[in-house]
């Protein structure tokens, strides 16, 4: 078996039941990216190590080294490399642009192992940085996304809690858009909530608001930090030390932003807000999302400015697959668990209708969760059928 119960945290490593029954290979491999970036990962391929295709999947922070996909495809017939980027488990000052240099470089390595396609594969956060690199840096031959949001960032507008007013204090609410407020329809969980659409429109304004207001925060540090520069090279460190010290230092500065409570989507606790097969909830609570929107770890929590433009930010990210999947004109897969407690079914639907491709396929996994527990082999038949029917 693989592996014993899954770690918490961590649903996308394989489970008992992902067991493909056969023994596939499997080669750890670290690369270094073309301007220092370290790319870990394993290499997953056919029990008689023969192979065409090639898969590459990976996340902005996560470790798909062990995806469950791997296993499951690599019995399939079909290479596939799993990795982290730069960032794994740390995404502080995570840059997607430093991200898909990470994703070319295990591309290229597929293609100098003998890969005649080398498929894009992106999983949750890993779906829009796939299109990005591919939009981007115009490579893979297809593009595979399972349980793929909108974008990091444009998931950051829907849980973000827009009821704070002062981003240096935890508990500063403002009460009239407060979703865990008995006056704006919340009850204690297990009890339902009920929220009135009228009061969720106004809801989804002032969290758009929120992420522009540490838009600006982060912006304002940044142009600081560069607004020094024409005057630092104009300063003689070794006639005037002090003065280019004190540049310097503003030159460098970097701001970490501490963000709290950003697990506060409505639609976790009312199931009438864009209804589907999910149960309420969200796979980052335990259960209640009040306890992770107040306690230790969430998304975003500490970033730098940059960190926060480049990948939490649903207003100024670029990896946002509104923008890039237009360009994404490879043979395309979308396969969206309908019991998913974080994605919604029409956003699945608009990611599909943006795509750029001819070749655009469409699949629901009914019932089935965000990591899609008891229906992985079922999910991954239909990514190997579908590479099957297109590839080597």
């Amino acid at each position: 078996m693989l592996g014993a119960e899954r770690p918490f945290g961590l649903g996308y490593w394989p489970l008992p039941e992902d067991d493909p029954g056969v023994p596939v290979r499997r080669e750890p491999i670290r690369l270094v990216s073309p301007d220092g970036g370290l790319v870990r990962g394993v290499l997953w391929t056919p029990p008689d190590g023969k192979w065409e295709t090639a898969v590459i999947l990976s996340h902005p922070r996560g470790d798909f080294s062990v995806h469950y996909a791997c296993p499951l495809l690599a019995a399939a017939g079909i290479a596939v490399f799993g990795f982290g980027t730069r960032y794994m488990n740390n995404d502080t000052d995570c840059l997607h642009e430093s991200c898909i240099v990470d994703v070319k470089t295990a591309h290229d390595e597929m293609v100098r192992r003998g890969a005649a396609a080398v498929v894009l594969l992106g999983n949750s956060g890993g779906g829009s940085l796939m299109a990005m690199a591919n939009a981007e840096l115009d490579i893979g031959d297809g593009w595979i996304g399972m349980a793929a949001h909108p974008g990091e960032g444009v998931f950051m507008l829907q849980v973000i809690d827009p009821s704070v007013t002062d981003e240096t204090d935890p508990f500063s609410t403002d009460p009239e858009l407060d979703m865990y407020h008995p006056d704006n329809g919340w009850r204690p969980w297990p009890e339902p909530c009920s929220y009135d659409p009228a009061w969720v429109e106004r809801y989804r304004a002032a969290q758009r608001d929120r992420v522009a207001r540490i838009d600006a925060i982060a912006t304002e540090s940044i142009d600081d930090s560069v607004a020094v520069i024409p005057a630092l090279r104009d300063v003689d460190r070794a006639v005037h030390p002090l003065a280019w010290r004190d540049l310097r230092r503003q030159a460098v500065f970097t701001k970490y932003l501490t963000i709290y409570r950003t697990l506060a989507d409505p639609a976790y606790l009312d199931l009438s807000i864009d209804p589907d097969d999910r149960p309420r909830g969200s796979l980052f609570a335990f259960p209640d999302p009040l306890d992770a929107n107040y306690g230790r770890g969430g998304l975003a929590r500490t970033m730098t400015a940059r960190g926060w433009l480049s990948t939490w930010s649903g207003l100024s990210s670029s990896a946002k697959l509104a923008d890039t999947m237009p360009s994404v004109t490879v043979p395309t897969l979308l396969v969206h668990p309908t019991g998913d407690t974080e994605i919604r079914v029409w956003q699945a639907e608009e990611i599909v209708a943006a795509a750029g491709a001819e070749d655009v396929t469409y699949h629901e996994m009914k019932g089935a969760p965000h990591y899609l527990e008891g229906h992985r082999p079922q999910a991954m038949a239909v990514v190997a059928d579908w590479l099957a029917a297109r590839y080597p």
